[in-house]
């Protein structure tokens, strides 16, 4: 068997490399018209960091796993055909800032008509709206000669930072095709390849509707809960309460559960807002504006935490960051990547940037150019405010506020004392992430301050 995956980013090189190593007898091939990606996944420097994925890539790679730029040849070799392209939202026309544009998507199935020469089944891998299977079909139907396609729904449910453990054990595998016998003939086909590692409980066939609407879903009911137990870290702040002591009393309740309660300056990565205003879209679309508004509360919710931690800082700096350095430790959405994809570090960045203040940056997984490129813009000129520091304590040197914007952890382990002897006094931090002790902070001479704890 034959498997090609259209698109080399964080979805389709980490799968198709699972795939590879749990399925030795099958041929894996990832393609790219992107030269560079293409490049970088047969290097050493892989385009993705995931904590183990060098390991498995390198063990695959040249094997049964093969990375290239000539779509049309794997295409026509495939038996088999995950889509796995971008899927922004869109920037123009209707549904502007919240549909997703699908034009990747349609692109490919255009390829596929017009360079397959046998039948194939084709797998939405791309996070992608309802009845997006039906386009494909569509225009598969209209452009080949009696080829036959099975499309099939197959989300993916990883979680950056732990992109190789969510592979290697899945909470599910959800497949959703047609409920005909060539479509579930295509969904056994693709049920019997995860059957190598994952138990077949594990693995949920549905319909394609379902499944395509659920990793939408999924996406907005973990947002949600990272939204409300922000909004409740603000009246945590204003109260004196804990929103960690009143996280972990709830989260033992086991209608709740304690998972994705963890308070933070917000949520970010390239998934969940870009499902929720894809949500709120489909919702608007088919007359169910009660519903789209429930959901598009949760994006504000998210932005009210980014710019409310802001405006923490500059208070605390005596109404004014003009001038003062301001250490950002931590850029990327979440440890263990390097993916920056809205990242709340963005927005507070800016906002402190916008208060004239000196943001000194320090992450250990992103280069410099791609804080820059994502603070300022692509070809924005240069700003003198905003530099990047080489490790923690290059970036806190003089500075009068330090704010922890990722969970690194080795920012837990950093010399405080050091770090506040280098600072201007009064020397302030906030955490932004809650992964430091406060109460050690301040007896070292720090105002620290965290997400959900009493200002004082």
């Amino acid at each position: 068997m034959k498997i090609c995956c259209i698109g080399a980013g964080y979805v389709g090189g980490p799968t198709m490399a699972m795939i590879a190593l749990k399925a030795p007898d099958i041929r894996v091939t990832v393609v790219d018209m992107n030269a560079a990606r293409i490049d970088a996944w047969n290097s050493d420097a892989l385009p993705v960091y995931e904590p183990g994925l060098d390991d498995i890539v390198k063990q695959c790679r040249g094997r049964n796993l093969f990375f290239s730029t000539d779509v049309a040849g794997n295409i026509r070799e495939a038996d088999i055909i995950f889509v796995s392209v971008n899927t922004p939202t869109k920037t123009y026309g209707v549904g502007a800032g919240r549909a997703a544009d699908l034009r990747y998507v349609e692109s490919v199935a255009r390829t596929i008509a017009e360079v397959a020469e046998g039948s194939k089944i084709i797998v939405e891998k791309s996070t992608i709206p309802v009845k997006t299977a039906e386009t494909i079909k569509t225009i598969l139907a209209a452009n080949t000669n009696g080829l036959k396609f099975s499309v099939l729904s197959n989300p993916e449910f990883l979680a950056e930072g732990t992109a190789v453990n969510d592979l290697i054990t899945p909470d599910r595998v959800l497949i959703g095709g047609e409920r005909t016998p060539e479509g579930e003939r295509a969904v056994q086909t693709l049920a019997g390849i995860y059957a190598r590692w994952v138990p077949r409980e594990r693995i949920i066939t549905t319909n394609l509707w379902s499944s395509e609407l659920s990793k939408l879903v999924a996406n907005a009911f973990l947002a949600q809960r990272i939204s409300s137990i922000n909004s409740i870290s603000a009246l945590c702040e204003a109260t004196g309460a804990d929103v960690d002591e009143v996280a972990h009393a709830i989260g033992c309740d086991s209608r709740i559960g304690p998972k994705f309660l963890k308070a933070s300056v917000g949520f970010g990565g390239s998934c969940f807002q870009k499902d929720i205003l894809n949500l709120v879209y489909l919702c608007e679309k088919f007359g169910l504006p009660e519903v789209a508004e429930y959901w598009e509360h949760v994006i504000s919710m998210n932005d009210y935490q980014k710019s409310r931690f802001a405006q923490r800082i500059v208070h605390s700096l005596f109404n004014t960051a003009a001038g003062k350095r301001i250490a950002v430790l931590g850029f990327a959405f979440k440890k263990d990547t390097n993916d920056t994809r809205e990242s709340p570090a963005i927005y507070v960045c800016r906002d402190l940037l916008a208060e004239q203040g000196n943001v000194v940056v320090y992450d250990p997984k992103v280069p410099a150019s791609a804080i820059s490129e994502t603070v300022l813009g692509k070809d924005a000129p240069p700003n003198p405010n905003l530099s990047v520091a080489e490790n923690a304590y290059e970036a806190c040197r003089g500075a009068h506020a330090i704010a922890v914007l990722t969970e690194w952890d080795e920012f837990k382990t950093l010399d405080f004392q050091k770090i506040y002897d280098s600072m201007s006094k009064p020397a302030l931090i906030f955490d932004g992430r809650n992964v430091l002790d406060l109460a050690k902070l301040k007896a070292i001479g720090f105002q620290a301050h965290g997400i959900g704890r009493s200002f004082e």
